[in-house]
């Protein structure tokens, strides 16, 4: 089939939304940007603005699956290609990757995946050369690619060795291994509502977890979704709307939740009647938590200022404090599969350091009897376990409240022999993997005398 040189983006249907996935994915894997700064925000790429609801959700959905197969998909392009994938043209390296993932995992027609890939490659001046080898790779993808995935199955290449043996040192080869597989799978969207779990279950045609979140496979954009507009929920996985429920009952009780853009656990504090104090350093991030309090009709005082420097007009100090700290974030890498690329062990003591400044404020901050609930969306025992064991060890006003079963709706397994939660991604199995899942979280709760 002959193909036509430099089309432009509008006459070739579906092309735009792959230019701009190989867009995100190289300031991915090549500038070291995150998905959410690329997506979403001042900095987001500007094509998206032009790009149907349809063909966005498409591009997100490449990326994601790009990156949750990275490993796998770097396997099977170095098996079909004599020379190794060319360094020398990044264009060409995304448009075998983009190609490769829609022939294996997406529901894409693959002469339409490999015709794309070539138009791709031939639209850029450094690449063009690469579009015979392209066409020529994809093909053999097509009719080869899913024994060489068969080949590799038992083994984790999907995750970065080093993450996967930091988990095999703690978690046991077996559970690490569950972990993986996991990540690799799409997750659902999981809502915290205000009410009835159950009819908003029926409505977005999902399910009610034991915990009370709802999830649902409903794909698109969530603002067009019943209930958004009116406020009825917020978005947020069912880990993450754990730690907020271990301050018990908050009503009228004076909390500060700190680093706590977006917004979710302020949301469930505000609706719980607690007097919420919201702090974050980013003033964007900051700015979309006051829009999404504003839309949930809840109200908090809200301060941009680093938490560990902020400084509160709270003379007698607060009944509870929240901190969900700034973590390498390895707990939520099925809904951030960038996270894989983009973090390295070398970021881990950088952050304790951050994480220890903010558990000394956060105890600074509390009234005598006051509850403090530390959390992290980490998978690494030295943002969650060791950080709570050296703050006890250091403080003797501070003492561990263990959690209860009764307090994770029957998750038992999710609490740790020291009575911390510690949820892991292959909790919460089913028989649908894009229904299972949480994203790991490590919560304590500590009490000053």
């Amino acid at each position: 089939m002959p193909h036509q040189k430099f089309a432009a983006p509008s006459e070739v249907p579906g092309l735009a939304a792959r230019r701009i996935a190989a867009d995100v994915l190289d300031g991915v894997l090549h500038k070291h940007r995150t998905l959410d700064e690329q997506l979403e925000g001042a900095a987001a790429h500007p094509g998206l603005k032009t790009l149907p609801d349809r063909d966005r959700a498409l591009m997100r959905h490449l990326v994601a699956t790009i990156l949750r197969r990275l490993g796998t998909l770097g396997h099977i392009l170095s098996r079909l290609l004599d020379r190794g994938i060319p360094t020398d043209a990044p264009r060409a390296q995304s448009a075998l990757l983009i190609g490769a993932a829609q022939i294996l995992w997406m529901d894409v027609p693959d002469h339409a995946a490999v015709d794309l890939s070539v138009r791709l490659v031939q639209s850029d001046r450094r690449a063009a050369k690469y579009a015979g080898l392209v066409n020529a790779v994809l093909r053999r993808c097509a009719r080869e690619g899913q024994p060489l995935i068969d080949e590799v199955k038992s083994k984790t290449l999907d995750i970065p060795e080093w993450l996967m043996t930091r988990w095999v040192a703690h978690y046991g080869a077996s559970v690490a291994r569950d972990i993986a597989a996991a990540m690799s799978h799409e997750p659902s969207l999981d809502i915290t509502v205000k009410s009835d779990p159950a009819h908003w279950a029926t409505r977005l045609h999902g399910e009610t977890l034991p915990t009370g979140t709802v999830r649902t496979l409903l794909q698109g954009s969530v603002t067009m979704l019943p209930g958004f507009a009116e406020g009825q929920w917020w978005v947020q996985d069912a880990a993450a709307a754990l730690p907020a429920r271990l301050l018990g009952d908050v009503a009228g009780k004076s909390i500060a939740d700190l680093c706590a853009a977006p917004g979710g656990k302020t949301a469930q504090l505000a609706h719980a009647g607690a007097r919420v104090t919201a702090v974050d350093r980013s003033p964007a991030r900051m700015a979309r938590l006051r829009d999404n309090l504003a839309r949930l009709a809840l109200q908090a005082e809200t301060a941009v200022s680093d938490a560990a420097e902020w400084q509160s007009a709270a003379n007698d100090g607060f009944d509870g404090v929240l901190i969900d700290a700034p973590c390498t974030s390895t707990g939520t890498i099925r809904r951030h599969p960038d996270v894989s690329w983009l973090r390295q062990e070398a970021d881990i003591g950088a952050l304790v350091g951050v994480q220890t400044r903010l558990l000394q404020k956060a105890v600074a901050m509390l009234r005598p009897g006051g509850i403090l609930v530390y959390c992290t969306c980490s998978l690494e025992p030295e943002e969650g376990e060791q950080g709570i064991a050296a703050l006890l060890a250091a403080d003797p006003a501070m003492r561990r409240v263990p959690i209860e079963s009764g307090e994770v709706a029957g998750l038992e397994q999710t609490i740790n022999p020291q009575g911390d939660l510690r949820t892991l991604p292959c909790h919460l199995p089913h028989q649908d993997p894009r229904l299972g899942g949480l994203d790991g979280f490590y919560a304590a709760r500590l009490v000053k005398s």
